[in-house]
């Protein structure tokens, strides 16, 4: 069970790492979705405001970065700390929701 932790631990501390410290510097090129979109020439019939736009979380986050945060790379480095923190959290959730707890061997 301690491996476990330790392996979880430090699988989540790399994960952090990355997408605090390496985030602010990804490219600024369109992703591939932006990209194949202008390439085909369909990105104009993009929906104006779409839904998401109107859940609480677009509030807070605006593409890559923290709408309360002014300094770029410091937003996006927040985002990136924040979207990892969820994700890890929504996995360990449902890990926990799926795998029964057994008694160990005595």
């Amino acid at each position: 069970m301690k491996k476990n932790r330790i392996f979880i631990l430090t699988g989540l501390a790399i994960s952090l790492g990355i997408a605090t410290l390496l985030s602010p510097f990804a490219s600024q090129n369109p992703d591939g979705l932006d990209r194949v979109a202008q390439d085909l020439e369909f990105d104009d019939k993009a929906i104006e405001e779409p839904l998401t736009q109107k859940l609480p979380p677009a509030k807070v986050f605006t593409e890559y970065s923290v709408n309360a945060v002014s300094n770029e790379k410091v937003s996006t480095a927040v985002a990136g700390l924040t979207g990892t923190l969820v994700v890890f959290g929504l996995a360990w959730g449902m890990g926990k929701m799926v795998v029964k707890k057994t008694k160990p061997e005595e």
